[in-house]
């Protein structure tokens, strides 16, 4: 005797006779994937996932790169025990090495590779780097993700029309666009505080911290009557959802955007002293 359940149809069978239906245009696909959903066909997950997909083949490189005045860079004039220290501050594990100034970058270098610095041996930062590869603002991210993981490449600078470097981006941003945000040097551990002084008079401060711990620290007096955290305090200023490296002036702030996707804010830099009141 067949069992019951065995002739009910796979998720992927009944997801298929849903698609069957052609939809004519990237919008009617969209519905039909929130009809999957709707009908528990697919969880919040994989409609998120599915999603991100399509939104990666229709955007641009320059929409998710880390603009050029943001970047951590390595100049090859500095000797080792110049810029480890940046190194271990900031927490990358490559960095784009400049000769003079942004616009020549002469190669990509390791963070894993100055462990042979660090053992003693024989170093040399020229002989270390990795050539770097540029890429236009206006590639498409999925084509950027195919070159990525056909040249086992993590890194790619990118270009203006007239040659300039306005930014970099990475595997892990175009990720994030499909998968959501991806833990990384801006993260903070579950155990830390919301809101970290650096070295720099900076704070490094989470984007769900409650405006009242936020006024309490920083000495201010923001308001919670229309938002609770200082990321609604960011959104509200933006007026959407900003992109990481986006400034904003709120009173004696400037508010710098760490880590965002195209879901959620996540962490920020404030600087005190450097808003517009």
């Amino acid at each position: 005797m067949d069992d019951p359940e065995s002739n009910k149809p796979t998720l992927l069978e009944r997801l298929s006779a849903l698609l069957l239906r052609a939809p004519e245009d990237r919008e009617q696909l969209v519905k039909l994937l929130h009809g999957a959903y709707d009908n528990n066909l697919l969880d919040a997950d994989a409609l998120s996932m599915m999603e991100g997909v399509l939104q990666v083949s229709e955007r641009q490189v320059r929409e998710i790169m880390i603009p050029r005045a943001q970047m951590d860079v390595i100049d090859i004039s500095q000797s080792p025990q110049k810029f480890i220290p940046f190194v271990i501050e900031t927490a990358h594990s490559r960095f784009p090495v400049i000769e003079g100034d942004k616009d020549n970058i002469v190669g990509i270098l390791l963070a894993k590779d100055l462990l042979r610095y660090s053992a003693g041996e024989e170093f040399d930062v020229r002989d270390m780097l990795r050539p770097a590869v540029f890429v236009p603002e206006s590639k498409r991210q999925n084509v950027l993700l195919r070159e990525f993981r056909s040249n086992r490449n993590h890194i790619a600078l990118v270009v203006n029309e007239y040659g300039g470097v306005s930014g970099l981006v990475t595997i892990e941003d175009v990720l994030e666009q499909i998968v959501g945000d991806i833990e990384d040097e801006y993260d903070f551990d579950e155990d830390e505080d919301n809101i970290i002084l650096d070295g720099e008079g900076r704070y490094r401060v989470k984007a769900d911290t409650e405006i009242s711990d936020f006024n309490t620290i920083l000495g201010t007096d923001f308001s919670d009557e229309e938002f609770d955290t200082v990321g609604g305090l960011i959104l509200k200023t933006a007026g959407k959802l900003p992109k990481s490296g986006d400034h904003f002036h709120v009173g004696s702030l400037l508010f710098t955007v760490l880590r965002a996707d195209s879901r959620r804010l996540y962490a920020l830099h404030v600087e005190p002293g450097k808003g517009r009141l």
